[in-house]
C-alpha cells in the first residue's frame, strides 16, 4: 500500500469512527455536510482524495475542528 492510499484509508476510518460516535448514517452526515451520500462512503473507504473545502464541511457536520480529523493520520 502506498503512502497516499494509506493516508486516505486512515482519514476515511477517522471520519467513519466520528460519524458512528454521533449515531449518524452516511446519508445523515452527507446532508449535514452538503455533499452527496455516496461521497461519504467513498471517503470512508479511502476511494476519494477529499478536498480541503470538503474536509471543512465534514468536520463542521460532525462538530469537530479540521485539525481533530487530521490528528494521528
Amino acid at each position: 500500500m502506498n503512502k497516499k492510499t494509506e493516508l486516505l484509508n486512515k482519514f476515511g476510518a477517522k471520519v467513519r469512527e466520528e460519524r458512528l460516535k454521533r449515531g449518524l448514517s452516511q446519508e445523515e452526515l452527507a446532508a449535514k455536510a452538503d455533499v452527496h451520500r455516496t461521497y461519504i462512503g467513498m471517503i470512508e473507504r479511502g476511494e476519494k482524495n477529499i478536498t480541503l473545502t470538503n474536509i471543512k464541511k465534514v468536520a463542521e457536520a460532525i462538530d469537530l475542528e479540521i485539525n481533530q480529523l487530521l490528528t494521528n493520520l
